[in-house]
């Protein structure tokens, strides 16, 4: 049993043996008789109500098991159900982000080319005309 069950059952017992001696007026002896006497009518009553209906509670309990069998089976596979779309989703972000990401790349790649090449032209002309600046010193055309 479990922890709690203990502790509850413990608690149900103590609190029926405080019951029965607080209405003993604290005599165990009378307290014990008073338990014992509800206990031998609960005991009657009980096999008074349900002479025949033995086969009629485990036919009820065979059929409250088979429900619960199958409440627990269709929760699982809702589980199941649930964990392979979850997983599903996961993917699809993975590879959305995956091309996300490539597309990054390929747009700084392109961005980082341009300024190169711009970099690049503007070195040029500006190389260029300091050539022809410097030829001039020396009678270049």
């Amino acid at each position: 049993m479990s922890r709690r069950a203990v502790t509850v059952g413990g608690a149900l017992i103590l609190g029926g043996g405080a019951y029965y001696l607080y209405n003993a007026g604290g005599d165990p002896k009378l307290a014990e008789k008073q338990a014992e006497n509800d206990a031998a009518r609960l005991s009657n009553k009980i096999k008074s109500e349900l002479p025949g209906s033995a086969k009629e509670a485990k036919t009820q309990a065979k059929a409250t098991g088979q429900e619960i069998g199958n409440k627990f089976d269709n929760a699982v596979y809702s589980a199941q159900e649930e964990a392979k779309r979850a997983a599903e989703q996961a993917r699809q972000y993975g590879q959305d982000a995956e091309k996300r990401l490539e597309q990054a790349r390929k747009d700084a790649g392109q961005k980082l080319t341009g300024a190169v090449d711009k970099f690049d032209n503007t070195v040029e002309q500006n190389a260029a005309k300091a050539k022809s600046g410097i030829s001039s010193w020396f009678g270049g055309k």
